[in-house]
C-alpha cells in the first residue's frame, strides 16, 4: 500500500535549513561543499554577519554573497531542501535593486576592459623582453 502522505510531506516547506543546503538549492553552488566553503571563508554574510555552514535561516533573512568580482544581496523568500532547476531556484529569493543594477555595472566593466586589453599568448618576443627590461630597472 502507497501512502499518500509522503508526497504532501515532500512538497511541504521548511521552516528553517541550514545556510549551505539552501545555497545549494538556490544554485549559488554547485555542491554544498562548495556553498560550506564559501560560508566558512566569509563569502556569505547572514544578516550583515559571519557565519557558519550550520546555521538555520529562516525566510526574511538578508543574505550578502560574494562569488569572484560581484556580489548578491538577496531576501530569502522560501525555502526549500531539494535542488531544482534554475527557474524554480529564481523563487526562493529576492534580490535588491542596487544589487542587480551593481552588477550590471560590474559587468560592464569587465566588457571594456577585455575590449580595450591587448592579449598577448606565449611568450614575449624580443622587443617585449626588452620593455619588461626597462620596466624592471626603471629606465
Amino acid at each position: 500500500m502507497v501512502s499518500t502522505n509522503n508526497s504532501a510531506h515532500r512538497l511541504k516547506e521548511p521552516k528553517n535549513m541550514r545556510l549551505d543546503k539552501w545555497l545549494w538549492a538556490a544554485r549559488f553552488f554547485k555542491t554544498r561543499s562548495n556553498a560550506s566553503a564559501a560560508v566558512a571563508g566569509g563569502k556569505v554574510h547572514l544578516n550583515g554577519n559571519r557565519t557558519k555552514p550550520a546555521k538555520s535561516i529562516t525566510p526574511g533573512d538578508q543574505l550578502r554573497i560574494r562569488r569572484g568580482h560581484f556580489e548578491f544581496m538577496l531576501t530569502v523568500d522560501k525555502l526549500c531542501s531539494q535542488r531544482r532547476q534554475a527557474s524554480e531556484a529564481q523563487n526562493l529569493y529576492t534580490e535588491s535593486e542596487a544589487s542587480l543594477a551593481q552588477r550590471a555595472d560590474i559587468a560592464a566593466q569587465q566588457r571594456t576592459a577585455r575590449a580595450q586589453g591587448v592579449r598577448r599568448s606565449g611568450r614575449p618576443d624580443k622587443k617585449g623582453r626588452r620593455q619588461i627590461i626597462r620596466a624592471k630597472k626603471g629606465v
